[in-house]
């Protein structure tokens, strides 16, 4: 390995792969020759623990930084761990807009929905797709701000995977309630600098314990 842990942006996400540099696996190498499997184990082990710790820390971060359940958060964070003889372990984290309705616990009011200390006036909570029900806004509403709106464009072709509905026919286009998650980006390399320290710190400990099993193995020989 010649690089270690970096990401990869993308117009809706980021990949973070997590992985050891040639210099922190070369105070190992000596160990790592002796006993291949147990090396390869204990990075193995070391890149998964890191994915783990990443996820819950980025989760945790963006949940106090956009007033989002945490659980939301961990929806939107896909860890690919190490399998086999693979030497790199990814994090995908989406950045798409969130409907309003899965940051909290979404109260219907005669002024309009409140979820997590946002207020949409003159919205109303409903069911219009799939199976649970999302904050919506007619367009026409005097209320509609397209800031609370993200990732809402209108087309001729709404459907479920459009943030626009039709009802009563072309009457009354509707825009779902969303929280863009694009405050999130410039953090990737801070991420990526702990998870580099983070992942140094469990390889020692992976290694060390290999070796004390290596060297009880040895001596009961």
């Amino acid at each position: 390995m010649s690089i270690g842990s970096f990401y990869k942006p993308s117009a809706d996400g980021g990949m973070i792969s997590i992985q050891a540099s040639t210099a922190d696996l070369q105070a190992f190498e000596n160990f790592s020759s002796l006993v291949p499997k147990a090396a390869a184990a204990a990075q193995r082990r070391a890149i998964n623990k890191t994915l783990g710790w990443l996820r819950t820390h980025i989760a945790r971060a963006v949940s106090r930084q956009e007033r989002i359940a945490v659980a939301a958060v961990r929806q939107r964070l896909r860890a690919y761990p190490v399998s086999g003889g693979a030497t790199s372990g990814k994090l995908w984290f989406g950045l798409n807009a969130i409907e309003s309705s899965r940051i909290g616990r979404a109260r219907q009011s005669g002024r309009g929905v409140s979820v997590a200390g946002r207020r949409y006036q003159g919205a109303f909570l409903k069911q219009v797709y799939g199976n649970k029900p999302d904050i919506w806004i007619r367009t026409a509403s005097k209320h509609f701000n397209a800031d609370d709106y993200p990732d809402s464009t209108v087309s001729g072709a709404a459907g479920a995977s459009s943030g626009w509905a039709a009802e009563n026919g072309n009457r009354f286009p509707l825009a779902k309630a969303k929280v863009s998650l694009e405050q999130a980006r410039p953090h990737f390399d801070e991420w990526i600098k702990k998870a580099n320290s983070r992942l140094l710190e469990i390889l020692q400990q992976e290694f060390n314990f290999e070796l004390q099993k290596y060297l009880k193995g040895t001596a009961n020989v």
